[in-house]
């Protein structure tokens, strides 16, 4: 009995010390927030203990006012991901993004609330921070949920949509294997995330190389995929909380918007779709098309779940092209 004992003790002290070795540990906020939360960056307080990292650029004030566009990041991402539509489109719009709760240098949420609710009131309370009565809204995977969410619960402030490879739908669902669904489409991240037990285990440990392998599965055009990229991934994803953050989200119950409810958005719709994503396929492109009253499709060939990044080229001229008929004004 002993020399069981025994052994156990040796198996315990060599995983205790296993978990040392590979323990990643949470990033330093301020480091975080010199590194990436530099200029533009403004710390916007929306109340409830919130403090959402944001940056608003572009032409605004007096008569001159730009039209707003809000852009709204997807799963385990951050604003940054906007970085080349924001480039171009700044030159002639307010452009508005931000770190969603659990994610970039807002970090987690104080009630640690992660549901559709809370991110849509998020998406409000900003926009009324700002003073951006009616706006674009563009969402890229879970922000194509957000944006269709807010849309539906405030479609007087929506003047159109942009998704970008969204997930959101009972039908979308179904067909998909994106990131808030029951599947992953081989992403090695988004699976982590939904074990139990090893997901506890990777909070605390998370290698640099499993964000590497996680992007490189998420998009076709790997050549978009950077060191730097990597890095800012793997740091706020190691932002004090959001790891915990990451795990609450993928452990929730996921929450379909009703096809009635995206049939009712009589709101002028651009849908963009990588035609080679894995984690939400075309498909699903094609039925939010075929679903909302006043859309129009655009697929990339040899695109994966990032078209915003993959072929910023591309999917920015075509944004140029549908905003230019898109009319600000309420009806």
């Amino acid at each position: 009995m002993k020399w069981i004992l025994r052994i156990l003790g040796g198996l315990l002290a060599v995983l205790v010390i296993a978990f040392f070795v590979f323990r990643t540990p949470d990033t330093d906020p301020e480091e975080m927030r010199e590194k990436y939360g530099g200029a533009p960056s403004q710390f916007v307080d929306i109340g409830d203990g919130v403090k959402i990292h944001l940056r608003d650029e572009g032409p605004r004030g007096g008569e001159s006012d730009a039209p707003a566009i809000i852009l709204l990041h997807g799963s385990n991402a951050d604003l940054h991901t906007w970085q080349p539509w924001v480039d171009d489109l700044s030159r002639d719009y307010r452009v508005i993004r931000f770190d969603q709760v659990g994610h970039g240098l807002t970090g987690p949420d104080p009630e640690h609330d992660y549901t559709r609710a809370n991110y849509t009131e998020d998406i409000e309370a900003v926009a009324d921070a700002l003073e951006v009565e009616r706006f674009i809204i563009a969402g890229n995977s879970m922000g194509g949920k957000h944006a269709l969410a807010f849309a539906i619960a405030h479609p007087d402030r929506v003047a159109g949509m942009i998704i970008v490879d969204g997930s959101g739908g009972q039908r979308i669902e179904e067909m998909s294997t994106q990131e808030d669904g029951e599947d992953d489409g081989g992403n090695i991240g988004f699976t982590i995330a939904r074990m139990p037990g090893v997901n506890l285990l990777a909070e605390q440990i998370t290698p640099r190389a499993l964000i590497a392998q996680s992007l490189e599965q998420s998009v076709s055009n790997q050549s978009m995929i950077t060191e730097a990229m990597i890095d800012r991934y793997w740091e706020l994803l190691r932002y004090p909380g959001n790891r915990a953050a990451t795990m609450a989200r993928f452990s929730t119950t996921y929450q379909p918007l009703e096809e009635a409810e995206i049939a009712s958005l009589d709101i002028p719709t651009l849908i963009l779709w990588g035609e080679e994503d894995r984690l939400i396929p075309l498909a699903a492109g094609r039925w939010l098309d075929q679903t909302l009253p006043d859309s129009e499709l655009v697929i990339y060939p040899g695109i994966g779940h990032l078209p915003n990044e993959e072929a910023s080229d591309a999917t920015l001229a075509d944004v140029r092209q549908w905003l230019k008929r898109v009319s600000w004004e309420p009806n």
